[in-house]
């Protein structure tokens, strides 16, 4: 496939310098815009042969365009704190925000090419691997990100001309590894494994362009003016896209019917499944479980007082042998998650957990894919992450309060199985609570609140008014129940209208995970 890549298309100096001002200056234009905007992120992969262009295509890009507002990562072997963490970390941690441009050297692609191309992953590996892939940019995509991806090819022979002549120039003979030369002996292979990348990977939402790497003239303008028609698409686009949900809200103000979402017009409910006959509630998984278990006082300080000594053991266990824990914790407001995580919190050592509350999205956030502040807080191995709320806000409040729509909410459910399961592949313990409590035992606990002073400040008129959607709260969680309680990643329903108990049931839960995850390793 790389035949048309060999063509030897050289442009001559004189038309490079005249073309060369203007696509500069159309780059600066479409820059700026696209900050104005600041609805979508713009990110460029550079993959192929050495030598290449990649880096030098790059830099020459931070030069026509402002470097403030490009984020330029390389990558080489992940780092200690990069390899204790799931492989797409240091990829997620580096995105660029909403209105920049990322350019990305020996990307995501790399070890998968090499690690096929040196034979130590088999085709069904490696296969697997790109796909993880796709699902990534899928991601991306889904979310508005504009991904182009240039493959730089040379010839064998191209190769071996430009690593020479990298060598006897003393200010560029650094660039040239022994890696490199080694490289170019397995030429073949490299080529194989790169065909069956591009081929795989080459996505509508992501596609590749192979690029003629000899020529740097020809090489630069090529790269330069693809970003420019695609930064120029996206931008006519999104005005187009303005225009129109301006004219409806329009529309919508002088008929006084309904508002307009980011996804389009409202006016229609699309939480719930379908309509309830004769206003009875909805039948859910939640609506199935037990809430008059209960525990008496003094079988459950003797049972917390074991557990809690259980897990401190094991929680030193795991930190010995670096296996990580997540626990993520969801259930309506004053189901009990605080006072469940400070049971499971009060026997580990403070340095070795973290708590993170989960609330509405930052600015900083909020310009990234929603499960950007997520993979950015993954722990080191051995440390326990604990969320206080999580991803699942998209399918919850995202959801039920309109800030994201049917389309993005429903996709959500594959996006967070795939983040999770990587997660798990990596050795994480992943433990998810949902703990319930009654409509009846919240009202009862909201009017405590009220009453007690040191209390008063965890109760707002938001937690009233999300009773009214009680049932449309109650359909989200059967939907996350259905379609992200895995076999590897199940999630843990608890019966919260006796404190007791429900304590009792995280607690317990999470030693036998732990206890489970050891033994694993034990095998090993």
């Amino acid at each position: 496939m790389f035949e048309t890549a060999e063509l030897g298309i050289r442009i001559p100096k004189k038309e490079y310098r005249e073309r060369e001002p203007l696509l500069r200056a159309e780059l600066l234009d479409l820059q700026r815009e696209l900050r104005e905007f600041n609805e979508f992120p713009v990110i460029i992969v550079f993959a192929g042969v050495d030598g290449a262009g990649k880096s030098k295509t790059a830099n020459l890009l931070n030069e026509w365009m402002d470097p403030r507002w490009l984020v330029t990562r390389a990558y080489d072997t992940p780092s200690q704190e990069e390899s204790e963490r799931p492989e797409f970390w240091r990829f997620w941690r580096d995105l660029p925000p909403q209105g920049q441009i990322g350019l990305f050297l020996s990307s995501w692609y790399s070890q998968p090419v090499c690690e096929h191309a040196y034979k130590k992953d088999d085709l069904p590996q490696f296969i697997d691997r790109l796909d993880r892939i796709i699902n990534f940019e899928n991601a991306l995509a889904e979310d508005n990100a504009v991904i182009l991806k240039f493959w730089m090819h040379l010839s064998q022979d191209a190769q071996k001309k430009r690593l020479k002549s990298l060598e006897k120039d003393p200010l560029t003979r650094w660039q040239v590894k022994e890696r490199d030369w080694k490289h170019w002996h397995m030429y073949d292979q490299f080529v194989e494994a790169a065909e069956r990348t591009i081929l795989r990977t080459s996505t509508g939402k992501a596609p590749w362009t192979v690029i003629e790497g000899e020529d740097e003239n020809y090489r630069s303008l090529t790269v330069g003016t693809m970003i420019r028609d695609a930064l120029s698409a996206r931008l006519e686009d999104m005005r187009l896209q303005r225009e129109l949900m301006e004219r409806l809200r329009q529309e919508a103000s002088a008929s006084k019917a309904g508002t307009v979402s980011r996804c389009g017009p409202a006016g229609e409910d699309k939480t719930s499944a379908e309509e309830l006959p004769l206003g009875r509630p909805p039948l859910t998984i939640l609506g199935t479980l037990d809430m008059s278990k209960s525990m008496v006082k003094s079988g459950y300080q003797k049972d917390l007082k074991k557990y809690q000594a259980e897990l401190s053991v094991l929680c030193r266990q795991a930190q010995e042998r670096k296996i990580s824990a997540v626990l993520v914790f969801e259930g309506p407001d004053a189901a009990g998650k605080g006072g469940a995580i400070r049971r499971i919190t009060a026997p580990m050592q403070a340095y070795n957990y973290q708590v993170i509350p989960i609330a509405a999205p930052t600015d900083e956030e909020a310009a990234h894919h929603y499960l950007w502040r997520f993979w950015r807080q993954l722990p080191l191995a051995g440390r326990v992450l604990i969320f206080d709320r999580s991803w699942y806000g998209r399918e919850l409040v995202e959801r039920v309060e309109g800030f994201a729509c049917e389309e993005e909410w429903k996709r959500a459910f594959a996006e967070i199985n795939d983040f999770e399961d990587q997660l798990i592949d990596h050795g994480i313990v992943l433990v998810k609570y949902w703990i319930q409590i009654s409509k009846e035992e919240q009202h009862a606990r909201f009017k405590a609140r009220e009453e007690t002073p040191h209390k008063r400040w965890k109760l707002t008129e938001e937690d009233w008014r999300n009773r009214e959607k009680w049932d449309d709260y109650a359909l989200a969680v059967n939907d996350i129940i259905q379609h992200t309680s895995t076999v590897v990643a199940p999630w843990t329903l608890v019966e919260g209208d006796d404190k007791r108990y429900a304590r009792i049931k995280v607690i317990s839960t999470l030693c036998q995970r732990l206890q489970e995850a050891l033994e694993k390793t034990n095998k090993k």
